[in-house]
């Protein structure tokens, strides 16, 4: 073999493997199975490159091959992605294309979300497109309407503060510099009177103890009293009492109305004209008795006789023996 076959096969050797060495950079297997193709349509790749590896469930099973605008009538400024896929994994066109985060460090990845429900895609077919926003965008979306509001708010402060500089010129700033100064003494005066309070409170410590003791002590008491009556029988005593008073009011109807002795005596005037007369004459008799009582005692050895009954001297009470 002559020296010059030999460095021709090495050159092409070397050719061959520079040739598998690109295309394997490239993502190019040559010896692999025949890859598949898929195109996918955004509105925008945010920052996807031909670098960027297609997954399946986390599983690397390709590259994008191609990105470039798409030239169809009316879809003019959309970006067509064009995915290069080395497995022969089968899913339906159904299957979303989601661009996501490849980290922190920034980049972007494809992952195909499979659906195995519908016809089987093929290479060629079209896969629905969609985004997904990463941490940062995510934050932005977030804040912007908190960054709206927080704007709103501070206008709205803005017109408050102007409006206040407007109604409180230098003679309503010092009322309201008084008023504070007010205030203030108001809330030294209230602490000043707490303060006396609690002192007086203090001081009355001892004899307020004292105070609760006794009023325990009656309340002691009175609990004793109240067992006490509840053991007296006292439904009974009362029971009693209702019994006297309705005899005691039986007794007065009865009087009052003329029966039994006192209450003859007290209705029937007959009666009480007697009464009278006889007292009456009662103390006639009495009288007499007291300024004669030779009349009712007699003794005389010679016979004399007693002095008749004289009504003038009675009723004068004088007795009969004094002499006119």
């Amino acid at each position: 073999m002559s020296k010059e076959f030999k460095t021709g096969i090495v050159a092409i050797i070397v050719i061959a493997i520079g040739i598998w060495g690109y295309n394997f950079l490239k993502g190019k297997d040559l010896f692999g199975p025949s890859p598949r193709f898929f195109y996918v349509e955004y509105e925008n790749i945010n920052g996807l490159n031909g670098a960027s590896i297609v997954t399946i469930n986390g599983l690397q099973v390709g590259k994008v091959d191609k990105i470039s605008f798409n030239a169809e009538e009316g879809k003019k400024g959309k970006l067509l992605v064009r995915l290069r896929l080395t497995d022969d994994l089968e899913f339906s066109k159904n299957s979303v294309a989601k661009i996501y985060p490849a980290g922190l460090m920034g980049g972007q990845n494809i992952g195909i979300i499979p659906n195995y429900e519908g016809e089987i895609a093929v290479s060629g077919d079209y896969l629905r497109g969609d985004v997904e926003s990463d941490m940062f965008s995510s934050v932005g979306e977030k804040l912007n309407p908190i960054q709206s509001k927080i704007e709103n708010v501070l206008v709205g402060a803005d017109s408050l503060f102007l409006g206040l500089n407007k109604v409180l010129d230098k003679k309503s700033r010092r009322s309201l510099n008084s008023s504070i100064v007010n205030l203030e003494k108001t809330i030294f005066d209230v602490q000043k009177t707490l303060k006396s309070v609690n002192l007086l409170l203090n001081d009355s410590k001892a004899n307020l103890k004292v105070t609760l003791s006794n009023a325990k002590k009656i309340t002691d008491d009175f609990s004793n009293i109240s067992d006490d009556l509840a053991k007296a029988n006292l439904g009974e005593t009362v029971k009693k009492l209702e019994n006297t008073l309705e005899n005691v009011n039986s007794l007065l109807s009865e009087t009052k109305n003329g029966k039994g002795t006192l209450g003859k005596l007290i209705t029937d005037e007959k009666m009480y004209t007697n009464l009278t007369n006889a007292s009456k004459e009662l103390e006639e008799l009495l009288r007499e008795m007291k300024l004669n009582p030779k009349r009712f005692v007699h003794f005389s050895l010679f016979g004399k006789k007693a002095k008749p009954y004289n009504q003038e001297n009675n009723n004068k009470n004088i007795s009969n023996s004094q002499k006119k």
